[in-house]
């Protein structure tokens, strides 16, 4: 980990977070996974705070569930920056399911309220205060 630019405090969260990074490849799992979030856009210090914040991530597939979700956004015209902001202020975003993701732009985008900050808002919301605020 410390071969992907994290420190010292990091590493420790990260393994703490998610223990069952022991068992990935660093060069056929984890660099990969890292150098798609730069591919995205994210920074050095974004890239960072994403993996101090969910350490999960790297238990995710980038072909069968990351990427998906990134392409969700742009087809509902979410670019550079917009995804950048997104999984910066809410780097779980990733793990939710494809499903919610889904399910939560639709409604949104019903409203004609789907916004990139919007969207982080209502991703943080259980079904249950989703479904009251906006079903």
């Amino acid at each position: 980990l410390k071969d992907l630019g994290l420190d010292d405090v990091r590493v420790t969260k990260v393994i703490a977070g998610s223990p069952r990074l022991f068992g990935r490849s660093l060069e056929n799992h984890l660099k990969p996974t890292v150098q798609w979030l730069k591919d995205l856009g994210l920074d050095d210090a974004r890239v960072d705070k994403v993996i101090a914040v969910f350490p999960q991530l790297f238990g995710y597939s980038l072909e069968h569930n990351l990427k998906p979700k990134i392409q969700m956004l742009r087809e509902q015209g979410f670019a550079g920056k917009q995804i950048i902001r997104i999984l910066s202020g809410l780097p779980a975003f990733l793990g939710c399911s494809a499903k919610r993701v889904a399910h939560r732009i639709k409604v949104m985008a019903a409203r004609d309220a789907l916004t990139d900050k919007s969207l982080g808002t209502v991703m943080r919301l259980t079904d249950a205060q989703f479904a009251a605020r906006f079903e």
